[in-house]
């Protein structure tokens, strides 16, 4: 597999659908960590425009939510607690007293932990859905589901970052 010229794995042109995907669910997660990559605890924490407090370490913040959800809850069925503050269930405000290295390794975990959940799941494996997403999209997902979902989710996020990071320091691109 080739690299980008950041070091970041670019996924195979060819490869099965688990590779294809799980693939390139991991080159939005290492876009996201480049994004937030040389800045301190106050330029991760930077606001992007009014009326939004959307961050960089916010949005690490609520990825972590994101996988924690997914993975854990939905597709392995496990009763866990909040990551964020109460009242802020997407996880994008920061605690004040939450650093970039707390918030960094929480992330770090919860793709771990995604990993380690479906690492000998078939991608037509299902997770139960709760609450307003059995609305919306019924009573079950597949575990191919979650990881479109997941790359979509991450795509849309890095766009954001994107953005975020341009209005910090002038980086673009990636």
């Amino acid at each position: 597999m080739g690299t980008t010229p950041d070091g970041r794995l670019i996924p195979p042109p060819q490869a099965d659908e688990r590779a294809m995907l799980e693939s390139w669910l991991d080159f939005h997660r290492d876009t996201l960590a480049l994004k937030c990559a040389g800045l301190d605890d106050g330029q991760l924490r930077l606001a992007s425009v009014t009326p939004s407090s959307m961050s960089l370490l916010g949005l690490v913040q609520h990825m972590a939510v994101v996988e924690r959800n997914w993975f854990q809850r939905v597709f392995a069925g496990q009763d866990m607690p909040p990551l964020s503050e109460a009242g802020d269930a997407d996880g994008f405000t920061l605690a004040p007293d939450r650093g970039v290295d707390e918030v960094l390794a929480l992330w770090c975990a919860e793709v771990a932990r995604s990993r380690e959940v479906t690492a000998n799941a078939s991608l037509d494996d299902t997770g139960n859905l709760s609450g307003r997403e059995v609305e919306y999209l019924g009573g079950q997902v597949s575990l191919r589901w979650i990881l479109v979902h997941m790359i979509e989710e991450y795509a849309r996020h890095n766009g954001h970052a994107d953005l975020l990071r341009e209005s910090i320091d002038g980086t673009t691109g990636a």
